[in-house]
This record gives C-alpha cells, sequence and structure tokens, in this order.
C-alpha cells in the first residue's frame, strides 16, 4: 500500500519497518526518484544545487572513512569465518541490540526515507538491501550508488540486509562500547548494518560492500576491491587498487565498455558489478584528461561530497582542497556514455594490480608471475604523500592486503587463493602498474603523467606488450618492457630517471624491506615460491 503525502512525496507500508522497532515516525519517504531528492535536500538545507544540476553536500567532521569505527558484532554463526584483526573489530552483540534500541528511539518522530535497492549485477549472486536514512542526500547516495529495481522487482522486494543511517545520533563511548561517537556496526546475524555519528555517505556503500565480502565467497564467488572495463573483443580487463592508485579513471576509457569502477564479483559465469553507479574522487579533475568522469560531475543528479564552489555562481572549483582532498561524485553508471548496461561480462583476460608509488622506485608498468601476483596482491601496496593526512611529512608505503583490507572479512588468504584459482584456470595475465612519481620521490620526481599511463595500459591490453623483449628488474624482480608504443622508454626503467642514481638505489632497498617486512604475516600461509617472489632487500 502507497499513500501520496505531499507532491512527490511517497510512503510505503509502515509496518514493514516495524523490526528494526521503527514505529511513531513522523514520516516515510519511500525509493523517492532523483529529481525529488534533490528537492528535499534543498528543502531541508541539506545541500545546495550547483550551476549545471549536481548536489553539492557537506559531510562535517568526518570527510572520509572512519576504518576504527567500523566493528563487526562477535555472534556464532559468523564468529568462526571472521579473520579477526586490526580493521575487523568485534564488538558486543547485546551492545549492538542496545545501539539498535536507541537509535529506533532516536529516529521515532523524525521523517526517514528509504531506498530498496540490490547488490550485485548478476540476479543469481545480487542482495536485495534496504537503505534507512536520516538525510535526503544519503539517500540519493545509495539510489546513485546501488542498483535500481523495476517497479516489478520492487512490488516484491525483500530485503536480505538493512541499513540503518542516522548521521545525527552519536554513541557514547563509554555505555555503548564503541572507540567514539561515531560507529559503523555489522551484525551478520541480525542482517543489519548501523551507521551513526558520520555524514560521509561512503560508509553506507562500504558497509555493503564487507557484507558482500562475507558472503559471496562462501558461494565460490570471488569479492573483488576493482574496477572492471570491457574491449570491442568482449576481452575483460580488472584494476585493483587502493584509493587514488586510478581504478576509476583508468576504467573509464572511451574505447572500452564501463562494468563499474570499485567493487565487482568474479562467479563460474564471470566477471560482475555490485554497483549501478561511482564515487569519483574530483580533486583536480581535468576535462582533457578524464573526459567522462568531468561531464558526469556535472549533471544533474550527482552527489558532491564537500567539493568547492562559488555561492554566487554556484560554479565548481574542482581545485579547491579547503576542506578535504577526499573531494568525491557519487552518480548513476549510466551517467558514462559507454558504461555496460548490464554490469556483467565475461572472464577477465587481464589483471593490473595499480600502485601509486611516492618513493619513486617501481617501474611504471611491468608483468609478473603468478607467484608474483600473489605476492603484490597481499601485499597490496601503495603510498600516501606528504600533506595528505596530518603528520605526514615524507612518502609512506600503505599495504593494504588483497587492495581493500578494510572491507575483507574473511582471512586474506581466502581471497588469495581463489584470485590464485581463476587467474590459472583463465590464463589471465596480472601486471603492475606504477601510477605514482618517477625521478625522485614525492617532493623531487614528477608524477607519472597520465596520458603515459594509460598508454602502458593501452598496450597491455592491446597485446602490443605481449612479444616486446623484457628485462628483470634487479630489485623488484618484475619484468619490465623494453619499449612501449606512445612513451618514453627511458621512462620505463626508473632508476635512468634519477639524476642521482645512488640515491635510487638506496630508496628502492628500502622500499623491498618495507614490502619484507609487511609480508612476514603472510608467509606461514603461502607456498614458499610465493614467498620467494617478493623483492629483494638486500
Amino acid at each position: 500500500m502507497v499513500e501520496t503525502l505531499e507532491p512527490g512525496v511517497v510512503t510505503g507500508e509502515p509496518s514493514t519497518l516495524a523490526q528494526h522497532g521503527l514505529d511513531d515516525l513522523g514520516g516515510i519517504n519511500w525509493n523517492l526518484g532523483a529529481a525529488v531528492l534533490c528537492e528535499e535536500t534543498v528543502r531541508r538545507r541539506e545541500g545546495v544545487l550547483a550551476e549545471t544540476g549536481p548536489l553539492i553536500v557537506r559531510t562535517g567532521k568526518h570527510t572520509g572513512r572512519s576504518p576504527r569505527d567500523r566493528f563487526l558484532v562477535h555472534e556464532p554463526s559468523s564468529a568462526d569465518h571472521i579473520g579477526w584483526g586490526p580493521f575487523n573489530h568485534a564488538f558486543d552483540a547485546d551492545r549492538f541490540a542496545s545501539l539498535h534500541a536507541q537509535m529506533a528511539a532516536y529516529l521515532r518522530g523524525r521523517e526517514v526515507l528509504v531506498q530498496d535497492c540490490f547488490a550485485g549485477a548478476d540476479p543469481e549472486y545480487r542482495l536485495p538491501i534496504r537503505v534507512i536514512t536520516e538525510l535526503a542526500w544519503h539517500s540519493l547516495f545509495a539510489r546513485n550508488l546501488f542498483r535500481v529495481p523495476t517497479p516489478a522487482e520492487s512490488a516484491v522486494h525483500s530485503p536480505a540486509f538493512t541499513v540503518i543511517d542516522a548521521s545525527g545520533f552519536t554513541a557514547d563511548p563509554q555505555r555503548d562500547g564503541t572507540r567514539s561517537g561515531t560507529f559503523i556496526l555489522v551484525d551478520f546475524s541480525r542482517r543489519t548494518v548501523l551507521i551513526g555519528g558520520t555524514a560521509y555517505a561512503g560508509e553506507i556503500k562500504k558497509s555493503i560492500f564487507s557484507v558482500l565480502n562475507y558472503v559471496l565467497p562462501r558461494r565460490g564467488v570471488l569479492s573483488m576491491h576493482c574496477s572492471a572495463n570491457a574491449g570491442p573483443r568482449g576481452d575483460v580487463a580488472l584494476f585493483f587498487g587502493l584509493s587514488g592508485t586510478g581504478k576509476t579513471t583508468l576504467s573509464s576509457d572511451q574505447q572500452r565498455v564501463l562494468i563499474g569502477d570499485d567493487e565487482h564479483g568474479w562467479s563460474d559465469r564471470g566477471v560482475f558489478n555490485f554497483e549501478g553507479g561511482c564515487y569519483a574522487k574530483t580533486i583536480r579533475l581535468s576535462q582533457e584528461a578524464e573526459p567522462q568522469i568531468y561531464e558526469a560531475v556535472h549533471r544533474f543528479g550527482t552527489v558532491l561530497e564537500n567539493v568547492g564552489f562559488d555561492p554566487v555562481a554556484r560554479r565548481l572549483d574542482l581545485d579547491d582542497e579547503s576542506l578535504t582532498e577526499n573531494t568525491r561524485a557519487a552518480y548513476p553508471l549510466h551517467y558514462i556514455a559507454n558504461a555496460s548496461a548490464t554490469g556483467v561480462a565475461g572472464h577477465p583476460r587481464t589483471v593490473v594490480f595499480l600502485a601509486a608509488d611516492a618513493f619513486g622506485v617501481l617501474p611504471p608498468v611491468s608483468r609478473l608471475t603468478p607467484e608474483q601476483a600473489m605476492y603484490h596482491f597481499l601485499s597490496g601496496y601503495t603510498a600516501k604523500v606528504a600533506g595528505t593526512e596530518q603528520g605526514v611529512v615524507e612518502p609512506q608505503a600503505t599495504f593494504s592486503t588483497c587492495f581493500g583490507a578494510p572491507f575483507m572479512v574473511l582471512p586474506p588468504h581466502v581471497y588469495a587463493s581463489m584470485l590464485g584459482e581463476r587467474i590459472a584456470r583463465h590464463r589471465a595475465t596480472v601486471w603492475l602498474v606504477n601510477t605514482g612519481w618517477s625521478g625522485g620521490p614525492y617532493g623531487v620526481g614528477q608524477r607519472i603523467k597520465i596520458a603515459y599511463t594509460r598508454g602502458m595500459v593501452h598496450g597491455i591490453l592491446s597485446g602490443a606488450l605481449d612479444d616486446v623483449a623484457m628485462e628483470a628488474d634487479p630489485i623488484f624482480g618484475v619484468a619490465v618492457p623494453t619499449y612501449c608504443p606512445g612513451v618514453p622508454s627511458e621512462l620505463l626503467t626508473p632508476r635512468s630517471t634519477w639524476s642521482d642514481r645512488a640515491a635510487y638505489d638506496v630508496q628502492a632497498r628500502r622500499l623491498a624491506t618495507m614490502f619484507r617486512d609487511n609480508f612476514a604475516t603472510f608467509a606461514p600461509q603461502v607456498s614458499p615460491e610465493v614467498r620467494a617472489a617478493g623483492p629483494r632487500a638486500e
């Protein structure tokens, strides 16, 4: 049963929320479309419209995820399967129930918004979800990022997981057992996610990704933090990488079909996108270098988090980093002209690992053996640069296993074994691409031009590098091509780009030592061949 409350605002049946204690609400706005949600956001003063139509919002104190405030409820059905550790913190089940009740009491008398969506493009594996939010723009974010059901599917939608997002509600750490007033809690037995104390909408997206990382591998599907695209012949490529390494940028290629920019599954049927939208970084976005993303950022219905703008003309300033470097755009996948309509594709022929090496020593492009692929997948290397975080004054190595440690719920070797098996079965080639610095570390060298990086990726995907002579990097051991069309040959060998070759040697061995120290955690779980596939620190 639906009932019109006012023009464009529709409510669903309230009794379906009662299992979460959500009764006596001030209103339920059910599955509103983008236009109404934009109106609601402006009416509530949650955001403003920019010159060309996107919605600009501010996320307050939290301008990024808060991984230390994410917890998994310790309960019998899931406890033995979870890889407990620095990102998978255990939370007491009774305290979860208490916070659940407190959030329901907080929302009583308030108007909420509900989006019924799917996570997963493949009907065989998709997860029906419900996202209940306090903020109108959070509802639009969910509608942009997840997959929107057809009217027929909406009529029979039954959520397998529910996200309750009340950004204005904060926890009491002493009473509730949280680390701070902010919390992201996942309970696999109750099939419920609670988010409070943060307005950063990325927590909604990544909490469901965490759920999929638990559910799908147990169904024989590898869940991956990667983007994907396909060529004219249906040749599929995956791009793994941490934030800022180029997953979204490099997968958005006008000559290839975009399957998705961030999260995918690899089943026996092929690859499928988890999402229905993109969540792109926008800081210093260039129309020349990234025309597809640039156009999507300026469209009506796109949500812009913490992006700068002229308050009078409402013209965007994509270079403005006054609030954060992590400015973001959330838009539907179909805003990219050559995006896949289905979100599904065949088995990958190519796997690319992306690393933004701020030490300036990794080769810009290299081919990996199967053992090196497992080593680098478990390592998940990139580097933070000075100025992006308080206290970071020189490049800092970051190792995030499976290129997504904060979201990987099962032990890392589970995902690595599944990836290795699929690479072998489908004879995929694996490459490592450095989108970071050359000629010296950050502050001395230069970031590799995106045109060159695109040239290297094109060389990989076109097969132009298949028969090129390769040389083994003396420290990292990877196979480095001696030639790549459209790329200066001297750039391919990082040592030759440094004016001080001895300084390069010191920096390269320093990074190699970091790799080896980090990999000691995984050494007991992998074969001797994988252990030996890492860099040489001596």
